[in-house]
């Protein structure tokens, strides 16, 4: 369960970065972002995979295959865009304390899997995780107000990363069901063959937006606004290399290793790195009612954590 738990945090901190980019390529669209990140995704688990792609294609059955194409659109294509749209919206921070209800929302669903602890086992930790949410969004109204800023805006913000938590949550279990179900992959065969799918979904998206909307991609004026094309290739290579392949393999070993119960909260690691990168990115200190949601969900996870060890410990005596 320890590897599990290490897997999970380094995962976080692979995907804490994916809250950054769209504020580094802030001329780019969500559309462009998504496409552009997994189609490096799918280039990737493509070369990574070539040796040995006939056999992989090979043992794929149908239900692996449905597997793969609904996980590639919730869990890669439609969740970024929906993220990307939140960051640009609603900012940084709201946006990856939004996704923060992750585990509330995973160990609701996995209450009844296997290695599961009892909800009420859980519920002190869980209303830690709740409050530091609820800190977050006062925060985030109170300082929109505060600069005059566009309360309708943040609230879309705020809802594209609702949406974003709720496509993630399903990609999650899912995603951990179909892998305890299914051992005939491994994690890392599992993770190529994700994105070579991603890949090739984010290239019929990309064809399509770019026929209907060439002119904004190619004109003078996209140039002007700053839409320099060799950081957006370069920041997707890296996404698509931390984030993407080394990141969803990380993931795959934890969600092998650990109950949904704790899976779900092993996701505040990905909250917990983009606060960090966002406030080293922004040059600033947390304010008062983040640097408190910061610290519930930093509890909430810990005390999670020990109530799954110490299920397992008495479990193996």
């Amino acid at each position: 369960m320890w590897i599990g738990v290490l897997c999970g945090l380094l995962a976080g901190a692979m995907w804490g970065m994916v809250f950054i980019v769209p504020e580094l390529l802030a001329a780019f669209t969500p559309i462009e972002l998504a496409v552009g990140r997994y189609i490096a995704y799918g280039v990737i688990a493509f070369f990574l995979m070539l040796p040995r792609l006939s056999r992989l294609l090979g043992r794929l059955e149908r239900s692996d295959g449905a597997a793969l194409v609904r996980q590639a659109l919730a869990g890669n294509i439609v969740y970024y865009m929906l993220l990307a749209l939140g960051v640009k919206l609603a900012g940084v921070a709201p946006t990856s304390l939004i996704i923060g209800l992750l585990p509330i929302a995973i160990t609701l669903l996995g209450k009844h899997d296997h290695g599961a602890v009892p909800l009420r086992t859980l519920a002190r930790p869980l209303l830690l995780v709740a409050a530091g949410i609820a800190c977050i969004n006062v925060d985030v109204f109170m300082h929109a107000q505060a600069v005059g800023g566009d309360i309708g805006k943040t609230l879309l913000g705020l809802l594209c990363a609702t949406g974003a938590l709720l496509c993630w949550t399903w990609y999650a279990i899912d995603n951990a069901r179909h892998l305890k179900r299914n051992p005939h992959f491994s994690s890392a065969e599992w993770s190529a063959l994700y994105g070579l799918m991603s890949g090739l979904i984010a290239t019929v998206i990309g064809v399509i937006a770019f026929a209907l909307w060439h002119e904004r991609v190619t004109g003078a004026a996209a140039v002007a606004s700053g839409r320099n094309w060799s950081t957006f290739v370069l920041m997707n290579a890296a996404l698509a290399l931390g984030a993407s392949v080394i990141g969803n393999h990380l993931w795959n070993i934890a969600s092998r290793r650990v109950p949904l119960t704790l899976s779900g909260q092993l996701i505040l690691f990905e909250t917990l790195f983009a606060l960090l990168y966002g406030f080293i990115y922004k040059q600033q200190f947390p304010r008062v009612l983040e640097m408190w949601a910061i610290g519930l969900l930093i509890a909430g996870v810990v005390w999670a954590v020990g109530l799954h060890a110490k299920k397992d410990e008495i479990a193996h005596v």
